[in-house]
């Protein structure tokens, strides 16, 4: 441990914040014009994926806390995107499923979701851009 002061934009945790503030400004702006939120797309994403997740499971997939997802979720089944469904396999937990219109909405936001990655991809070469995301993976 140093005793002398250093700027604190020198340490990862600060570095790792930037980089997140500038990639989420820039991907908001872009799901703007779609009127979605990045924690929409994300949990629409996850659906897509896994059709038929709990409130639980979503939450953790799509890195957001519990009320909130409620919330959204809520505001997410109003808009026709997405609806509950009564789980088969447990009558006390409730699927959420994409509609038809969440599913063609995602599709049109993953475009630009993907435009995002390879504008973030060009700024790295290809082997300093997969390194950076298994590092970022192993520091989640």
């Amino acid at each position: 441990m140093t005793t002398e002061p250093i700027s604190f934009e020198r340490h990862l945790s600060y570095a790792l914040e930037a980089a997140h503030r500038s990639v989420s400004n820039s991907l908001s702006a872009r799901l703007k014009a779609h009127g979605i939120q990045i924690t929409a797309w994300r949990v629409m994403e996850c659906l897509d994926i896994d059709r038929r997740l709990t409130m639980g499971e979503l939450a953790k997939r799509a890195l957001i806390n519990p009320p909130a997802l409620s919330k959204l979720v809520d505001r997410m089944v109003s808009d026709g995107l997405v609806h509950r469904q009564i789980s088969a396999a447990d009558q006390r937990q409730i699927n959420l499923l994409l509609t038809n219109l969440g599913r063609r909405r995602m599709l049109q936001i993953r475009k630009d979701a993907e435009e995002q990655d390879r504008a973030l991809s060009a700024l790295l070469d290809s082997d300093n851009g997969e390194m950076l995301k298994q590092l970022l993976l192993k520091l989640a």
